[in-house]
């Protein structure tokens, strides 16, 4: 890899490949990662290792900040030695350094990034700060090679947004959730059905065996033609009807009609925002990218929204859908090679919108003291 003459001030293009190390902990996964670019765009992933915290908050019914953030203190040291370690490399050969410094729970987010501020330094590497929504964006690249731009549907625990993707840092924000998110919506109304944690996978497995046309649900926002979402009607809805379950069909039955209307939600508004996209641009790719992409109910529904309206339909692979460290490595090397660095003294922010500008000019919630909400 080359680079101009003044590599710290970010303003100078990298050439050639680069191999990254990724760092991810922004909510309940220690996650590593090295990654290797190729000058034509095609990412390698040499290693990718997950410390998962499900048992550390499973009798909580979901995640506790600071269980959270003290298991990434324990954990981050080893988690990153074996991620080095299975892509057989010392830091010698990175090019950089990747952590996730928003958004998430911030005290998480705290240690990865001032883990991967602290190796940066001590080896005399770029620092990159990646925002997590960032990381999920350029997640799909990560199974072939795509080229920009395409439509994105970022669909998580704690996210819902429709954006346009031009680039790295280049992105417009077309629709996103006014209250909840998809993902929080399974988790919580899997928790009120008593299903456990994590909640999503348990009520997709019940849902296998249901009849979800047997109850009827609330659609939102029905008397707006834009691209913004909504789930807690929903989530309240089922809720109240989960307490009224009685038998084992009942609660497959609720399962279902949750995982399709969450489904037809997802699919109506990404049809308007393609419509919108097509209008500007030829290349019709859709990605959808985040944890909610992994089930199997949403990812056929959308794309057969997708076939219909002449898109290409693409998700990242299953194992880069949830929260991973290779995400975080890809952003950041695709960030080195235009030359965009961090200072050192990046702050951990618990709100980061991948499109501030529109998130600070056109606010769905309004900005509190940790700013806009992504």
């Amino acid at each position: 890899m080359t680079i101009g003459a003044d590599y710290s001030s970010g303003r100078e293009r990298a050439t050639g490949d680069l191999t990254v190390l990724g760092l991810e902990t922004s909510c309940d996964e220690t996650a590593a990662s090295v990654v290797r670019l190729s000058a034509d765009g095609t990412a390698t992933v040499l290693s990718s290792v997950i410390h998962s915290q499900i048992d550390d908050h499973a009798a909580y019914g979901g995640v506790v900040p600071e269980i959270a953030a003290r298991s990434h203190v324990e954990m981050i040291a080893g988690v990153t030695r074996r991620a080095m370690d299975e892509a057989s490399l010392n830091y010698a050969a990175l090019d950089g350094v990747a952590a996730t410094a928003g958004p998430g729970l911030v005290g998480g987010v705290m240690v990865g990034l001032s883990f991967g501020k602290a190796a940066a330094l001590a080896r005399g590497l770029p620092f990159i700060a990646v925002n997590h929504l960032e990381g999920h964006a350029v997640s799909a690249r990560l199974g072939r090679p795509v080229d920009y731009p395409f439509l994105l549907l970022l669909v998580s625990g704690g996210h819902c947004q429709l954006l346009e993707v031009r680039g790295i840092g280049d992105m417009s924000r077309l629709g996103t959730t006014i209250d909840d998110a998809a993902g929080e919506a399974f988790d919580k109304i899997a928790k009120a059905m008593g299903l456990g944690y994590p909640g999503g996978p348990a009520l997709e497995r019940l849902a296998a065996t249901g009849d979800g046309s047997r109850i009827a649900l609330p659609r939102a926002l029905l008397d707006r033609k834009d691209c913004d979402f909504s789930f807690s009607g929903l989530k309240t809805a089922a809720s109240r009807l989960a307490q009224a379950c009685v038998t084992d069909q009942d609660r497959a039955d609720l399962a279902a009609a949750v995982q399709t209307a969450i489904a037809r939600q997802l699919s109506e508004r990404s049809e308007r925002a393609m419509k919108a996209y097509a209008e500007r641009h030829d290349h019709r790719l859709f990605v959808v990218a985040g944890g909610v992409a992994a089930n199997r109910t949403v990812r056929s529904t959308l794309e057969a929204t997708a076939a219909k309206h002449g898109f290409a339909f693409l998700a990242p692979p299953m194992a880069y859908c949830t929260d991973n460290a290779a995400m975080i490595a890809l952003a950041g090397a695709e960030r080195l090679q235009l030359g965009l660095t961090s200072d050192i003294d990046t702050a951990a922010r618990p709100r980061w919108p991948l499109d501030e500008a529109r998130a600070l000019a056109d606010p769905v919630h309004a900005p509190g003291r940790k700013g806009a909400k992504a």
